[in-house]
């Protein structure tokens, strides 16, 4: 089959290698589309550690083409999307809970590139291991978990879908673990494509009040289009002055930052209300840090919290029942598609800020 190779830092090269099997309670699909993530791009231009050579691409939609054993929530034949998160179901964190948070993931997939039997699923020609991000999305066929797979609707776009399983999910989930309320002031820092997912979940399914922040101003554009009541650029203006202004000296309820950046970052906790909570998305180059005024957070009661994305096997069926419903809109959220064989071009885009919401690989 073939798939995007990442050998060496800064760039893919599209190679023919061995198509995956699935073994028990995994699902082989035969891939429709990928969403082109910041994340991938943070292990591809080498800002983030991982094992080469590596097939990346880490939200999908496609066809099931084989089942193994013990698998029951879907069927060859169906439509299906995974998302990024692969909960393993069986450590402390799944059965309490907490799968977006799961050890097994992370110590095997994020750091080894291995699924949890401590294997690949992925060897080129020659039988060589080919290392794993997520479910290694950037090829013609991918094996996935049976925990992260759930069937989407005829009603459903498969060639639009894949952007479910990271950018809605991952807004979806900070939505929620910023406990949002209707009509309170949600400032975004951020709108790319996770961040404008954000804008639009706090907007249409929190109904709360948001104010979308970002140097781009077409960006802002559609914030304002899929749900932003207003909208700043810190070209233009003080961010932090701004928001204050809109809401009478106070600062906002919450701050949801979604680019992972040291003076965004700050800006956001020192945009918030007291009591007011402030929700980390964007990930950065290892070993990046932010600071805060101590005083100032602990007197006020700020709050401070990481939110890594949604949990699949609780949120994915709502996500997919509001998209279903238009309630999440994922037409609007992509604005450009791209072939496997163009896929340097859309991270370069990607990299230049040149992508409104979501552009997606259409195999």
């Amino acid at each position: 089959m073939k798939a995007a190779v990442l050998r060496e830092i800064g760039k893919l090269t599209i190679e023919d290698i061995k198509e995956p099997k699935p073994l028990d309670d995994e699902v082989l699909i035969r891939v429709n589309s990928i969403g082109v993530c910041h994340t991938d791009l943070h292990v591809l231009k080498g800002h983030i550690p991982f094992p080469l050579p590596a097939v990346l691409g880490h939200e999908v939609s496609g066809i099931v083409e084989k089942v193994g054993k013990n698998v029951n929530n879907v069927q060859v034949g169906d439509k299906v999307i995974g998302p990024f998160i692969l909960p393993c179901g069986k450590c402390r964190l799944c059965i309490t809970g907490q799968e977006d948070l799961c050890e097994s993931f992370y110590n095997y997939n994020r750091l080894k590139g291995l699924y949890y039997d401590g294997k690949t699923r992925l060897y080129d020609k020659k039988g060589s291991d080919i290392y794993m991000y997520s479910m290694a999305a950037h090829a013609e066929y991918s094996v996935i978990p049976s925990t992260s797979v759930f069937k989407i609707p005829d009603s459903l776009d498969i060639s639009m879908a894949s952007i479910l399983g990271c950018a809605i999910m991952t807004a979806y989930g900070a939505c929620r673990n910023t406990a949002l309320r209707p009509a309170e002031k949600v400032a975004v820092f951020g709108v790319g494509g996770v961040g404008i997912n954000v804008v639009q979940i706090a907007s249409r399914v929190y109904n709360s009040d948001v104010i979308a922040i970002d140097l781009n101003e077409e960006k802002l554009k559609q914030a304002k289009s899929i749900g932003a009541i207003s909208t700043i650029n810190p070209k233009n203006e003080d961010v932090v002055k701004s928001l204050l202004e809109l809401t009478d000296g106070k600062g906002v309820d919450a701050a949801i930052e979604v680019i992972g950046i040291k003076s965004t970052i700050e800006a956001a906790i020192r945009s918030v209300r007291s009591a007011g909570r402030v929700t980390l998305v964007g990930l950065s180059s290892k070993g990046s840090e932010a600071s805060f005024e101590i005083n100032s957070l602990v007197r006020r009661g700020v709050k401070i919290t990481g939110s890594y994305g949604g949990k699949p096997r609780i949120d994915m069926p709502e996500i997919i029942s509001l998209a279903d419903k238009g309630i999440i809109n994922i037409k609007d959220s992509i604005s450009a598609r791209y072939r496997l064989e163009d896929i340097n071009e859309a991270f370069e885009k990607l990299e230049k800020g040149e992508i409104l919401g979501r552009a997606i690989i259409n195999i």
